[in-house]
């Protein structure tokens, strides 16, 4: 038996030393994670920290130590300098989808990543996502129009996974029949399913479908290409054109779309959902935003700050044996910043729990730093903006429908928010 198919470990008692290593897993971890956080950094910057599927990794929890483990030229990402330990547990995506799917930037070191990574710089720059305002306010006006005329609703079927996806269908040039078939499940396959899990078979079968979506995405690009005798002027177009120049393997290819579709809509809408579950405990802040919408863009950065839908980075490692922060670790254990850890550091931010939308400044590390920071940050801070400012305006009295304890956090090992966000409100106008 894995210790993904065991019952979650029981909480971590706040009265006793931390276990180690610490786990990292159960409803009342995922509902809340910040009591935990906040004890792992008053004990220390690093800590050995255990998965719900077995795999063990380092955690940084500090700002200082975070910001300085996300710039630390030491840390690679490449899967290939993980050690055989960590290999037997994490790497979970079967062949011949590991090899072709997972080799996008989030993998990559430079020099490699510096090659990938210029190819999508361009359809994300904040000139160009400003452009895109109006089209991205038409999208989300246009999904409010389709809520029941009053509550309830539930915001993550009707607005917050459509409109992501809707938006970045928008941005990188995915037709608008391909878009029509997107199965949003496709994006549970970042979720980890062991070779044990009952819900293997779904697992493989939705890397299978999501495999094939993309194959036909290329296809449809190169043919389009092929009649017009030029491609579109789409990111999509120039990734697939760089593909049949050389420029890109077809698995570099096949990944940068794989990360493009799934980490480029299902970050955003659970984001909404973390930001807007904010709003709903902190009513005084909820009521002062919906009177002023003026404060939205400072407002975003602190509901990213206060909690981000990526709670933990993706995997790094040292190709030696190698101190960190005081901590001996082996090469090629996993290493992983907890951004969120790092954004509630009262070291850092004064009054670290209490949402305050007058924050300022607000350097926190919801979208990373160093050289894999987001590229598409600048449309994520649209999105979140023009989401929250349409809902806010358009539904009076929005209010959460349930109880907050009936919240259904996502099970997802790096990642917040919610699959259903059950909402009232007085009327849509």
């Amino acid at each position: 038996m894995t210790i993904q198919d065991q019952e979650p470990l029981p909480d971590v008692d706040p009265q006793q030393p931390l276990p180690d290593p610490v786990p990292l897993m159960g409803c009342p971890y995922k509902s809340n994670p910040y009591p935990l956080y906040e004890r792992m950094r008053e004990a220390g910057p690093v800590h050995r920290v255990l998965f719900p599927s077995g795999v063990q990794a380092w955690l940084v929890t500090g700002y200082e130590a975070a910001h300085a483990a996300l710039n630390d030229h030491r840390l690679g990402k490449n899967h290939d300098r993980g050690n055989d330990r960590w290999r037997a547990r994490a790497s979970i995506m079967p062949e011949p989808q590991h090899s072709r799917l997972q080799v996008h930037l989030l993998h990559q070191d430079p020099p490699k990543h510096t090659r990938m990574r210029r190819f999508v710089t361009d359809a994300f720059t904040p000139r160009r996502i400003e452009e895109l305002r109006p089209r991205l306010q038409e999208l989300a006006d246009a999904l409010v129009d389709a809520l029941p005329e009053a509550g309830p609703a539930d915001l993550v079927a009707g607005f917050a996974a459509p409109f992501p996806f809707q938006v970045l269908a928008e941005v990188v040039g995915l037709p608008g029949e391909l878009a029509a078939r997107f199965d949003r499940d496709w994006g549970k396959v970042v979720q980890p399913v062991g070779p044990t899990d009952p819900g293997r078979p779904l697992y493989e079968a939705r890397l299978h479908g999501l495999q094939s979506y993309i194959a036909e995405v290329v296809a449809h690009k190169r043919e389009v290409a092929h009649r017009r005798k030029h491609g579109d002027d789409d990111l999509l177009s120039r990734l697939v054109v760089a593909r049949d120049q050389g420029e890109l393997s077809q698995e570099e290819l096949d990944s940068m779309i794989f990360q493009l579709l799934v980490a480029g809509q299902e970050p955003v809408t659970n984001q909404l959902t973390t930001a807007l579950i904010a709003l709903f405990r902190h009513p005084g802040q909820l009521a002062r935003l919906r009177d002023d919408l003026g404060l939205m863009p400072r407002a975003v950065e602190e509901l990213l700050r206060h909690d981000s839908a990526f709670e933990l980075t993706t995997w790094r490692f040292f190709d030696q044996d190698s101190d960190l922060h005081g901590t001996e670790v082996p090469a090629g254990d996993s290493v992983i910043v907890s951004l969120c850890a790092a954004n509630r550091d009262p070291r850092r931010f004064p009054d670290p729990d209490t949402l305050d939308l007058d924050r300022s400044p607000n350097p926190h590390l919801a979208f990373g730093h160093g050289i894999h920071f987001c590229p598409g940050a600048a449309l994520a801070r649209a999105e979140l903006q023009i989401a929250l400012g349409t809902l806010l305006a358009r539904l009076p009295g929005l209010r959460l429908a349930i109880r907050d304890d009936d919240i259904e956090w996502i099970p997802a090992v790096l990642g917040r928010g919610t699959n259903r966000l059950p909402v009232g409100y007085d009327r849509r106008l």
